[in-house]
């Protein structure tokens, strides 16, 4: 089955919904909140790990656990078909957190954070060297508000 074809029933959407919450939870808690064995959970995991459903697990920190940290969101337009080749080079830079492909001027939405402005200056200056890119943006978000 191809990887843009891997099927998922709503037990896999319940499974990953529970681990995007907490990617901690024991596989007895996961069973339990799911009302399936522990046996299935695991075989659920394993079989969505290999299918690359799951990538990988991560931590996520509170923004005021790093006070200081440099936040942008840099919009980027990406010539002709080199969409795949930019989000490539864009996944493997470390100042950048996520990507958002989007419609209208922009092609991609790249977040990206930095411990300081040397530091972001310098990834700034890295992404805008990727063939492929034409154009880009960037706002430093100065705040955030819980909606």
């Amino acid at each position: 089955m191809d990887d843009d074809q891997i099927r998922l029933d709503d037990t896999d959407r319940q499974l990953i919904g529970l681990l995007r919450d907490n990617a901690r939870l024991s596989v007895s808690a996961l069973a339990g909140k799911l009302r399936v064995s522990r046996g299935t959970v695991q075989n659920r995991l394993a079989r969505l790990e290999h299918n690359g459903v799951i990538a990988g697990y991560t931590v996520r920190l509170r923004q005021s656990a790093q006070p200081n940290r440099i936040r942008a969101w840099m919009t980027i337009v990406v010539e002709g078909s080199c969409a795949p080749d930019v989000i490539r080079a864009l996944r493997g830079d470390p100042a950048v957190t996520a990507l958002h492909s989007t419609n209208g001027r922009w092609d991609v939405v790249a977040e990206i954070s930095a411990d300081n402005l040397e530091a972001f200056d310098r990834a700034l200056g890295r992404i805008r060297l990727i063939k492929g890119i034409v154009n880009t943006e960037t706002h430093i978000l100065l705040s955030t508000h819980k909606v």
